[in-house]
């Protein structure tokens, strides 16, 4: 069988294959994956949907729990809708802070 690798011929076949990949792989870059606008159209929508669906199914539970049918469902779709709106603005302005610092440093560079 065979016997034990040689420590030597390991360690020059290691600086041989370091030598190739320096040359051969290209320099890394910071490629960060910006965000198209459909995408960030989508995530907004989403994000109004979902505060909309919240206070409708909280005002319904509410409603059914009390009786009051048609009170609650308004009340909390209201609020739904508010609490979308302000989730999706404050989404809009981190993504503009994003944007800003991202040129801001490419203006450094």
């Amino acid at each position: 069988m065979a016997s034990e690798p040689d420590p030597d011929r390991l360690r020059a076949l290691e600086a041989r294959l370091s030598k190739v990949k320096v040359q051969v792989e290209p320099p890394r870059t910071n490629t960060v994956k910006g965000f198209s606008q459909g995408e960030v159209a989508w995530r907004m929508v989403i994000e109004l949907v979902t505060g909309m669906l919240l206070g409708v199914g909280i005002g319904y539970g509410l409603d059914v729990l009390f009786g009051t049918l048609p009170v609650f469902l308004i009340i909390f779709s209201l609020f739904g809708f508010a609490a979308g709106v302000k989730t999706m603005l404050g989404s809009a302005r981190q993504l503009a802070k994003d944007a800003a610092d991202k040129a801001a440093k490419d203006e450094g560079n």
